[in-house]
């Protein structure tokens, strides 16, 4: 019987752990989707516990606590923070054989050096140790980047955003971790939010021109693309049920337009149609910046209207949805195409029904001007775990080039989640260890190990040119 969480952990043959011991496991990360807060990075900020660090804002530990039958308050009410610590561990012992009982356990043995299964008889001691040692400098975020050996984070970012950290930061002398934003304007595209229009006005603020058409958003949104490229951004990001490829005219996305910020209700027709309209805009601009536009499709968002009310979004109250997804993407992506506007392109799939959909979809537009050139993402948000990675890895290897694969990413508002690139390298390499094992593939350990660093590092670094 194999030791829990040992040194080789998830490593089923010797060929798996010479792979991940002798090529994965010292690699560099680049971290090229997160959502760290920049002005943490830049102020090097010490948290005052291990709560703090670890618990604040993770959705993921406040869904798993609530199906335990723990109060909100114990979530993100006014319990101390020593009482919320005592919550989750008291939820972790019933949380066998979901990813949160290895990311939790991988996070204490890689930061603080805890081998101690976290439970109700550990609690005490495992919060004190912990606060202890994340009260330090040696703890501080950008050590904490540091100590799993970080090269890039990239920071997913609001087009209204300043970017006045990413700014300070790039100035500071002292700083080893290369931090760039991401562009995220979805708040421009989604037309049916209520908020639509006082978007729209608070981006004519910044960019100091009144916006009252579509080309004027338009305009406005390139402004702003142009300054975070030239703060080092080239990436972008969208959050989206599904991608958008109506047949559209300006002249009708601009009756759409018109019609939301004057406070009228859209219909589902015009709002697609804009929706359609903007998301081919902004394609062709990512193009013209030489960006890599990052898809994100299949989110249920905000299913708990009561929970949304109450606690805001991105809170966990979200699932998986059944979108239909390759007509438009296929549509999306061909438009593009047609007239060599095509960006780099990574496409994220949160349902693995359509894990083929997506892996097949790529190879229709990887044209042979770059390695890799459409990408199909990792396993994220309720796949990034070891079967939705293995499924994601299968389906790429059976219908593409896992080889040209860019890899793991976080995902993550916190600053103790990189312990998730060891996970997929794990994966990772079990998966090609077993293949040699099983004569599957050559007993080449140079070449699969050459393989196995450039998706965990080489191919990224390649891909995104930082």
């Amino acid at each position: 019987m194999k030791t829990f969480l040992d040194e080789d952990f998830l490593l089923q043959t010797k060929t798996a752990r010479t792979l991940y011991h002798e090529y994965a496991k010292d690699m560099p990360i680049i971290d090229y989707h997160n959502h760290l807060p920049p002005d943490q990075i830049l102020g090097d900020k010490i948290f005052g516990n291990i709560t703090q660090v670890w618990l604040y804002g993770d959705h993921y530990k406040w869904r798993a606590m609530r199906t335990n039958g723990i109060n909100e308050k114990f979530c993100t009410g006014d319990a101390t923070d020593y009482e919320k610590f005592e919550k989750w561990a008291e939820t972790v012992p019933y949380t066998l054989r979901n990813p949160l009982y290895h990311w939790t356990h991988l996070e204490l043995q890689r930061y603080f050096g805890i081998h101690e299964v976290l439970n109700p008889a550990t609690s005490q001691k495992i919060y004190d140790d912990c606060t202890a040692k994340i009260q330090t400098p040696e703890y501080s975020v950008r050590n904490l980047l540091g100590k799993m050996n970080v090269e890039v984070v990239c920071t997913t970012d609001d087009p209204l955003d300043s970017l006045e950290y990413h700014q300070a930061y790039h100035k500071d002398a002292t700083a080893k971790v290369k931090m760039l934003p991401a562009f995220r304007p979805d708040k421009f595209i989604l037309i049916e939010n209520p908020n639509f229009a006082t978007y729209v006005q608070k981006l004519g603020t910044i960019v100091n021109f009144e916006i009252n058409t579509y080309e004027d958003l338009l305009k406005a949104l390139r402004t702003r693309a142009d300054f975070f490229a030239s703060n080092g951004c080239q990436l972008c990001d969208h959050g989206l049920e599904q991608l958008y490829a109506a047949d559209f005219t300006p002249e009708q996305a601009n009756a759409a337009f018109q019609k939301a910020i004057s406070g009228k209700t859209l219909s589902s027709e015009e709002a697609l149609i804009f929706k359609s309209a903007i998301l081919h805009a902004l394609g062709v601009m990512y193009h013209e910046l030489g960006w890599t536009q990052q898809f994100h499709l299949g989110a249920l968002r905000n299913n708990n209207t009561r929970a949304l009310r109450v606690l805001g979004p991105d809170t966990g109250w979200d699932s998986i949805g059944d979108y239909s997804q390759a007509i438009a993407l296929s549509k999306f992506l061909g438009r593009l195409d047609e007239y060599n506007q095509l960006a780099k392109t990574i496409i994220y799939n949160l349902n693995p029904a359509d894990n083929e959909i997506i892996a097949t979809m790529i190879g229709n537009f990887n044209d042979g001007s770059i390695a890799g050139k459409v990408q199909f993402g990792s396993g994220w948000w309720f796949l990034d775990q070891k079967d939705g990675m293995e499924k994601q890895i299968n389906a790429l290897s059976n219908m593409g080039l896992l080889s040209r694969f860019i890899g793991m990413l976080t995902d993550s508002r916190s600053f103790l989640s990189f312990p998730r690139h060891e996970y997929f390298r794990r994966i990772l390499c079990n998966i090609l260890g077993n293949d040699i094992e099983n004569g599957e593939i050559p007993n080449d350990i140079k070449w699969t190990g050459q393989i196995v660093q450039n998706i965990c590092y080489n191919n990224a670094k390649e891909y995104f040119g930082f």
